[in-house]
């Protein structure tokens, strides 16, 4: 199933903050008032009078060679039909934040209130000026024939309807890998097409650049199969009109090698399934439910190779995995078109990209399901970072060889390197660790269920899929918040330890063993497992759970003792230790301890410099460590840098092959060209870091904290290190989307460790 979106929470989800989902942000310094008249009057006038000059270097000092205009009259919205520019406003914003976060596009959205062609194609010409590229989007057919063919000619950036051309290039890729696997020749398939839309059409013309037959494609729309003999065929329809002596699509797929479907859900009945050749291709397209059901699909015929546009089957025609890095690849090579030969070699490249070694990365985002090339792997995933680095660069080249770039690129590794600085490679960090979480899901005990937000972060853990809830807390309270917020978790066990006597006995007498030379009671092991971090604590400690979450609303150390206390500190390691992931716009980055020891001895932060490398390498980065100081390597003397220094170096020696350094000023360690100036020596001098370690609580709390609210960095954590069983702690005042985040590390925290026991 797909996942559930409840009106409200889209609503909300789109309201909340900045209404949207795009902002402008600048990208030079405007602090001061020379700032402001190198930006505006008057030093603006300077690439003024250049560009005016050399109307080609408005790509040198404006954004129009990095800015794509996503345009719409909202007449075709996906699922929606006609329902005008205003209304198709948030998915056009949507695709912006798409071209951002897969290929470092920035977008103009602009909806247009205009439904004559001729008109539109006037308005998008005169907007030339402003973009390096024009997406189109969701114009309804045929008038998306006309404007996309007239815009294509008449101006000299590169131009692309995706509803058109994206599927056609995810689902060519796809068709050539199946047919490799199936051993059958392009030419010589008979292909039926049910659909005869934007979509429908560009699929097959593309199909036809790479070698499919004419005289063996079948189209059938809405009135049944479209032959030479029907009335009022327009030019578009005409171009796929057979003489076949076939009229329906029940006698259409009779021995046909291909199923396409671009058109509605439940057409193609497993009766008609059995009537196609041996190992059958069906693309069932249809969104959200395709023409056939995956599960039916494999039942009816075990050899088919089945494709659909759905997240939850394999191999999913997903245009996220065309679009973006087509515009890279066409926009860094200043393009002026985007042509068939540019759209042939992403096909190619998308193709060869499934047939080469999977990495763990992509793997393990995957639920550790090993993806090879075949039946179930036809086309890559939308979470491959591989993918703008194959895409972009094969169809700049294509751009270079077919005439069509004004930029060449000489220097490919040097292209390569930029392409990953552009995206941020990190940007798909948590996406990964959902899709690990959801692949084997865990039992997760919420301490803090009587709370709105966690409620709502448990709606969207069973919707996802992520994990099994356990709600502790008042029962009638519970189900009054449930029900007020119209959530659908009624279902979930709900646990009040005051009700729960027996249990609460057991767990109180449990304590008393573990704490009874720290203090405890027996009495006062009872009282305690009143409060319910101790009573998660405890169901997580005797194994009926998998993981604990808990901190919405408690400090941080009243919320982690009764862990400490009931779970204790991993034998392997000396202290705990929290770590943040922080989300910012030059990429991802980690920062420990932020959450736990107050000021460590050099011994507990080589231990924190262990945990934490481990972490990092979990969310599938390889660590590269500062140990901060107010010093650089010995600049200055006192506690901190000593301190500093000497962990690093125990460090390197503890663990061989750890890139680290140490002390070393947080400014430096970002910086690989002042290292490289500077300080030639140190091993961060390459690449800069990514991981650093805080001297003492102090700094990294401040850091992070500024970080978030003066940076506008998104924190991810604090992420608990070292404890004996996946124990997590919220910040105070999470988000819901944090504490979703936090179950799914949480989970893939209790897989992990329950992979470990089991060896």
């Amino acid at each position: 199933m797909s996942i559930k979106i409840r009106r409200e929470d889209a609503l909300q989800y789109h309201e909340q903050g900045k209404p949207g989902k795009i902002e402008v942000v600048p990208t030079k310094m405007l602090s001061s008032q020379m700032d402001l008249a190198l930006a505006y009057s008057p030093g603006v006038a300077e690439p003024c009078k250049e560009i005016a000059a050399d109307i080609e270097k408005v790509y040198n000092y404006t954004a129009k060679g990095n800015l794509v205009g996503v345009i719409s009259n909202g007449t075709a919205v996906l699922g929606l039909g006609n329902i005008g520019p205003e209304a198709s406003k948030p998915v056009m914003e949507g695709k912006g934040v798409l071209f951002k976060k897969f290929a470092g596009i920035d977008v103009f959205d602009i909806e247009i209130n205009c439904e004559e062609p001729e008109q539109f194609i006037r308005i998008v010409k005169s907007l030339e000026p402003t973009f390096g590229g024009i997406n189109l989007e969701d114009i309804k057919a045929p008038e998306s024939f006309i404007i996309e063919a007239a815009l294509r000619e008449q101006m000299s950036i590169p131009v692309m309807h995706d509803d058109q051309h994206g599927t056609a290039i995810i689902s060519a890729a796809a068709l050539l890998n199946a047919l490799e696997l199936v051993k059958k020749d392009i030419d010589k398939i008979l292909l039926v097409v049910n659909g005869a839309g934007a979509s429908a059409i560009a699929c097959t013309k593309l199909y036809f650049s790479l070698g499919v037959s004419r005289e063996n494609v079948i189209m059938v729309d809405r009135e049944g199969v479209i032959r030479k003999d029907r009335e009022g065929l327009d030019k578009f329809k005409s171009e796929f009109a057979t003489d076949r002596d076939v009229y329906t699509l029940e006698q259409a797929i009779e021995g046909a090698d291909m199923f396409l479907g671009l058109s509605a859900a439940n057409v193609l009945s497993p009766a008609m399934l059995l009537k196609m050749a041996t190992n059958p291709i069906v693309f069932a397209l249809a969104n959200p439910d395709p023409e056939i059901e995956y599960e039916l699909a494999l039942a009816t015929r075990s050899d088919a190779l089945i494709a659909t546009g759905r997240s939850d089957h394999p191999n999913q025609v997903n245009n996220v995995l065309g679009f973006p890095y087509i515009f890279r690849g066409a926009l860094d090579v200043r393009a002026t078109q985007i042509n068939e030969t540019m759209k042939l070699a992403a096909v190619k490249a998308l193709a060869e990209l499934t047939k080469q070694a999977v990495p763990d990365i992509v793997s393990k985002a995957y639920g550790d399901k090993k993806l090879s090339f075949g039946k179930e792997y036809l086309i890559p995933k939308p979470l491959d970072p591989r993918l703008i680095t194959s895409i972009s660069p094969a169809v700049a080249k294509a751009a270079m060889e077919s005439g069509v770039a004004k930029k060449p690129i000489s220097n490919w590794e040097q292209y390569e390197v930029e392409l990953h600085q552009r995206l941020g490679i990190d940007q798909k960090l948590m996406a990964r660790v959902i899709n690990r979480a959801k692949k084997f899901p865990k039992k997760v005990v919420f301490a803090e269920a009587d709370n709105e937000k966690t409620l709502k972060a448990i709606q969207i853990v069973l919707d996802e899929k992520i994990a099994e809830p356990i709600l502790l807390g008042n029962k009638a309270k519970i189900e009054n918040l449930i029900r007020e917020h119209n959530l659908e978790i009624g279902d979930c066990p709900i646990l009040d330890p005051f009700e729960e006597e027996n249990r609460m006995s057991a767990y109180a007498e449990l304590l008393y063993k573990k704490r009874q030379r720290k203090g405890v009671t027996p009495y006062e092991a009872k009282k305690l497992m009143r409060d319910r971090n101790y009573f998660g604590a405890m169901m997580l400690a005797e194994g009926e759970v998998d993981v604990m979450i808990s901190g919405l609303t408690k400090d941080y150390p009243k919320t982690i003792r009764p862990a400490l206390q009931v779970i204790g500190v991993h034998p392997n390691n000396k202290v705990v230790a929290g770590m943040y992931i922080i989300n910012t716009s030059k990429g991802t980055y980690f920062f420990a301890d932020t959450s736990v020891n107050q000021d460590p001895t050099v011994e507990q932060l080589v231990d924190i410099i262990g945990q934490t490398a481990r972490t990092v390498r979990f969310f599938d980065t390889e660590p590269r460590m500062a140990v901060l100081s107010y010093s650089n390597f010995g600049s200055s003397r006192g506690e901190v840098p000593a301190k500093a220094a000497h962990a690093a170096q125990l460090a390197r020696e503890r663990f061989p092959g750890l890139v680290i350094d140490g002390d070393i000023q947080a400014n430096i360690a970002l910086n690989p060209k002042l290292l490289q100036e500077n300080f030639p020596f140190s091993h961060l001098a390459g690449e800069g870091a990514n991981t650093f370690i805080f001297p003492n609580l102090a700094s990294g709390n401040i850091s992070y904290k500024l970080l978030q609210e003066i940076g506008g960095a998104e924190l991810i954590g604090p992420v608990l290190m070292g404890m004996n069983k996946p124990v997590h702690i919220l910040q105070l005042g999470s988000s819901v989307r944090d504490i979703v985040n936090m179950v799914a590390i949480g989970v893939i925290d209790a897989q992990n460790y329950h992979q470990l026991k089991g060896k």
